[in-house]
């Protein structure tokens, strides 16, 4: 019995022009994810990775189960007193790695529903924003690092205007 090959060619030709017109999806490489542990009764803590976006992108959200609010904080200074504030997003710029620190930019989880132990996993959905508006989502798993922890010198969040 013989088969033609004909029609897969065909169709395999088809697919491959198709994947032509398709828009290419920006994509974000997360690398070096980690929370902060916390303590028992402790209500928030910080997440840090680093980002790199191979075209201009943002992120612009982020979610996570183990707490009720997640937001994107930037660390300021105003004169010689530190605080922290809120972003809507963060600039990525193609091909540069920008990293979330406890210096700069982070995630703060706020609203514990329990405690942050050392060891265990953190599941963080980040969304990342094109320049065309195009969003991305990308699900990453943070490792949880010692209270004592730092990328830096690291910052006091207990002595913070929120």
């Amino acid at each position: 019995m013989a088969v033609s090959l004909q029609p897969i060619k065909r169709g395999l030709a088809a697919v491959a022009l198709l994947s032509l017109t398709l828009p290419a999806l920006a994509q974000t490489t997360v690398s070096d994810v980690w929370v902060r542990a916390s303590v028992p009764q402790q209500q928030s803590t910080g997440a840090f990775m680093t980002l790199t976006a191979d075209a201009d992108s943002k992120l612009v959200d982020v979610a996570s189960p183990v707490a009720k609010t997640v937001q994107v904080h930037e660390m300021t200074m105003n004169g010689d007193v530190m605080g922290m504030r809120q972003v809507q997003a963060v600039p990525l710029p193609a091909g540069k790695a920008v990293h979330l620190d406890p210096n700069g930019y982070h995630v703060m989880l706020m609203g514990l529903n329990g405690q942050v132990k050392e060891g265990e996993s953190v599941p963080l959905t980040l969304t990342i924003e094109d320049a065309k508006g195009a969003k991305e989502t990308v699900q990453v798993q943070a490792e949880v690092r010692p209270l004592t922890a730092e990328a830096g010198a690291g910052h006091d969040h207990m002595h913070m205007k929120h």
